[in-house]
Parts: C-alpha cells; structure tokens; sequence
C-alpha cells in the first residue's frame, strides 16, 4: 500500500508530506535534504532531456534566465502563457508538473512511493485554475484524489495539532498569493465559513518594492538604468529578496550591488522597506474587511489568528495583525510547511470517504474524530435573458445558481427558457461572482448547446450547478423536452488542449524528460 500524501504546490516553494502508520503527517525532505523545495525550474543547457528543479535551477536562472522559470503559480490556467525552449512551448500546467514530479521522486526515493495525494490551492482560485492544478499532478504521474484550499489545510494541520478553539482566522500570506479565511473550531471539527483572497499578492511583490529601491537609488547616484538584461534582472531579484529576508531579522540590510556604472554601497531600513509595501498591505488590509464583513464577524470575535506562509515572517505584517485585534497571531508550527501537512491529513480524509478498504486501521483510527465542513468560495451563475417588465423586453443579466459560502456539498437548480423562434444553437455561458451585470463577473466556460430544430421559443433549460466535496463543480445544462444534455467540463491550457482526454497523453509525453 503506497503512502497518502499531501502536496503544497507554492508559487516560490513546494513541500510534500505523508500520512505516517499512525495518520500523522511528516514533511519529506527532499534529494538535497531540505524541507522546502524552491518552486523553480531550469532546462538544461547541455542535455536537452534534463530539466533540474529547486535550488539547482535557481542558481542557474542568473546564468540563462531563457531557460529558467519561476513562479510559474501565477499563471497557471492561462492558456495565452508559453515558455518556449528549443521547439516545445511548455504551459504552466507541464511546467508545474515538473515541480511535482521532483517532489514525487524525491518521496519515493526516501519512502514508500506514494499513491493518493491532494495537492492545495489558493482559496480564490477558480475552476480553470483547479483544474489546472490538478491537471500537473495527473501530468506529473499522481493520483490526485482532490485539491484543498490552502487556508483549509492550514486550519486542519493546526486544529490537530494545537490548542486551538472558537472562532479562527486562518492569514495566509505567502510567495504570491494572499488568502484570509475565517472557520469555527470546536476540537476536532472545522467548519469553514468563508475566505477572500488574491492571486497577485506575496513575497514576490515584496521583492519587487525593494528592487526599485535598488534602481532608484543607482540612478540618482549614476544617472543610468541598474538594470540592463535578463541576467541582470534575476540577479537582482535575487538579491532583493536576500535583503527582504534581512530585514525580517534585523533594522537595517546592508548591501554592495555590482551595476553598468560601477558599485553602490547601499543601506535599505526597515521603515524604508514598510513604507514601500505600505501599498500591499493595505490591500490585505481591504479584503480582511471583506471577509469579517462576510462572516458577520467584529475583530474581537476572533479568537486567533493563524499564521501561514512565509512572508508572514515580515514583521509589520505582525504588528499589523496584533494592532487590529489586540492580540498576537499564532505562529506554532513553520509556516512554510504547515499547508503540506494539513494537505496530508485532507488526503487521508478523502481517502477515508471515497475509498475506506485503501486506508490502513493506523491512519484510519489517527483521524477518526477530524471533521470538516467546507463552503463554495465563489458565486457561481450563468448568462440569462429574463424579460423584463418595465423595460418590455429581455435583458441580458448573470444569474446566480450556487451562492457563494454555501457548505458542501451543494446543488442547485434553476430552469430558463429559450427567447426565439426555431432556436438550434443556444450559447452557454457558466460565471464565477457576485454582479448581476455580466461584464463584472469572470466568464470562466462558454460552450455551445445544439438544440432540436423546429420548435417555437419559451422551451425550458434545466441548469443544475453542483459543489462537491474534493472542491471540484459540475455543470449540466438540459434540454427538458428532448432531454438533451451538455455537461461543461473545465479544460485548461490553449484552447482547452488538457481536456479529460489528453491529460494522460500528455503525461507519457513527458515521461521522456529527466527532471533531476
């Protein structure tokens, strides 16, 4: 029986984490014997079938950034992204892959090789991104049996293992992306009440600030530009997040930087470095308004704040936090891995549920008492054309079938009808948000549905929306007097190239690739 792990796919590190005989999760160290895995990856210059992943590629970026790619996160799901080396254009969802697969290898080699994983995302993702996501680990060579909010994992990891109780507030701040989310714990049960997040929002956005103190301060004192080439850029991003981490442990970051001009000794301080992210902070400072409006919920009805990710280690981000609520957030495990942990743990509870013979009695009596109740984390709705009354005609408005922060699993269903005569194409359109205006809400699938010809308008459209437990929606549209349905799969990549059929094609494509 091979192990249940848990996959936390960060936007700059990665980490995986096994279920042990007794339902507790341990982080795997990767081949290097680190805990963390850099979520980066070089294509070898000298061997084109050899693709290094981790430090490796992150030394080598500043040497040929062509070949290099780093927090390819950010874009997962968009079809319009292509890296292209030699003749392959490599999507987000191959190159993600490739991260996986190294983590995949490096458990195998150290353990057991494993058999079910739940790889975690960003709470705000949406279904293309989801399905992105779980389209690299199929690509990578894993059964991924579900995906789970990275607050979520979080949550779990911390509800098993500490003193943590009343209503909680998971603070995810990570590489790239922001997630806050608020849960109520009683023991062992979770149950999620609702989550905000944003996907362009991290450490690396922290890096960037300082950068640009970087380039500042080399123009006044040159009246040139430090910046002349790739290379350049990504030692200097390299650099500038070599003085973030500094000043998370000390007032002032000393540093000599090499540019076209000659050298500048330079000194960034803290508050130089606060002031400059002041801008980025106050957008988390936006949407954790949003999510204790949501949740009905005043600062001082939250009882702890939990800490995830690393660039919570800043300390205004703390201080922050403290100042807010009259209390300092939790920091008890390490933020790096406490969401590869909790991934584990959801692992081994899906695992439990849709397959209890897989499980061994050790892990199965481990996470007997773990309950958790999760919510839908967006509105879900369609394009519709109700007539309306006072205007005397039909206007076109998106129509919410499954609302936002319902508990899963949940269905929902609603009928329309058809608006003109003799009707054979009907377009559907499925949305992620809250607006009744369609412009304002994201168009995440649009399929066309043949309909029989010859019929008069006002035919009825069946549209049942369903949420499930491994985070994953379905949407089936029907025609209710042909019966006629059309079921909206999410497909990433371009023009939906990872659709359900080519997945696995596409994973014995790169099986041919040496990823060290």
């Amino acid at each position: 029986m091979g192990k249940i792990a848990g996959i936390d796919l960060g936007t700059t590190y990665s980490a995986l984490a096994v279920l042990n005989t007794l339902g507790k999760p341990e982080i795997i160290p990767n081949s290097e014997g680190e805990r963390i895995t850099p979520s980066a990856v070089f294509f070898d210059d000298q061997d084109a079938n050899i693709i290094r992943v981790g430090i490796e590629a992150v030394n080598s970026r500043q040497l040929n950034p062509d070949r290099s790619v780093r927090w390819i996160k950010r874009h997962m799901g968009e079809p319009s992204f292509k890296k292209k080396i030699e003749d392959k254009d490599w999507s987000p969802e191959e190159i993600s892959s490739l991260i996986l697969k190294k983590l995949r290898n490096d458990c195998g080699s150290a353990s057991e090789d494993i058999s079910d994983v739940v790889i975690s995302v960003p709470a705000h993702f949406d279904e293309v991104r989801r399905k992105a996501t779980m389209d690299a680990g199929t690509l990578a060579g894993l059964n991924v049996v579900a995906i789970v909010n990275e607050p979520v994992a979080a949550a779990l990891f911390y509800a098993t293992t500490q003193n943590v109780s009343g209503r909680v507030m998971v603070y995810d701040l990570g590489g790239g992306t922001f997630d806050v989310t608020v849960l109520d714990v009683k023991g062992t049960e979770i149950d999620i009440v609702c989550s905000q997040g944003d996907h362009a929002l991290g450490g690396i956005d922290f890096d960037r600030k300082v950068l640009e103190l970087f380039e500042k301060a080399y123009r006044e004192k040159y009246d040139v530009e430090l910046i002349e080439s790739e290379e350049d850029r990504a030692k200097f991003e390299d650099e500038a997040e070599d003085v973030k981490k500094t000043l998370s442990r000390r007032p002032v970051a000393k540093k000599i930087i090499y540019g076209p001009a000659g050298s500048l000794r330079l000194e960034i301080t803290r508050e130089q470095f606060e002031e400059a992210i002041a801008p980025l902070l106050a957008r988390t400072d936006m949407l954790l308004d949003v999510v204790l409006e949501e949740s009905n919920s005043a600062p001082q009805d939250i009882n702890t704040v939990l800490l995830v990710g690393g660039s919570t280690r800043v300390p205004v981000v703390q201080e922050k936090l403290t100042e807010r609520f009259g209390f300092e957030p939790t920091v008890a495990v390490n933020v790096d891995e406490c969401v590869a942990l909790g991934a584990a743990i959801h692992a081994g509870l899906t695992k439990m549920r849709v397959m209890p013979a897989g499980v061994s009695a050790g892990i199965a009596a481990g996470l007997k008492d773990v309950k958790l109740t999760d919510v839908c984390n967006h509105s879900y709705g369609t394009i519709s054309a109700p007539y309306d009354q006072e205007m005397g005609r039909h206007v076109i408005a998106n129509t919410i079938i499954l609302k936002k922060n319902t508990p899963l699993p949940c269905e929902s269903t609603q009928t329309f009808y058809t608006v003109a005569e003799g009707q054979t194409d009907l377009q559907v359109t499925v949305t992620q948000g809250e607006d009744s205006d369609p412009d304002f809400v994201n168009h995440i699938a649009t399929e066309i549905f043949k309909m029989p010809e010859g019929r008069s308008a006002n035919c009825p459209i069946k549209v049942t929306y369903s949420y499930d437990l491994n985070q994953r929606m379905h949407c089936k549209f029907e025609d209710v007097e042909s019966g006629k349905t059309l079921e909206v799969e999410f497909s990433s990549g371009d023009d939906g190239a990872l659709s359900k059929e080519n997945v696995v094609r596409h994973a014995d494509e790169l099986q041919s690739f040496d990823v060290k």
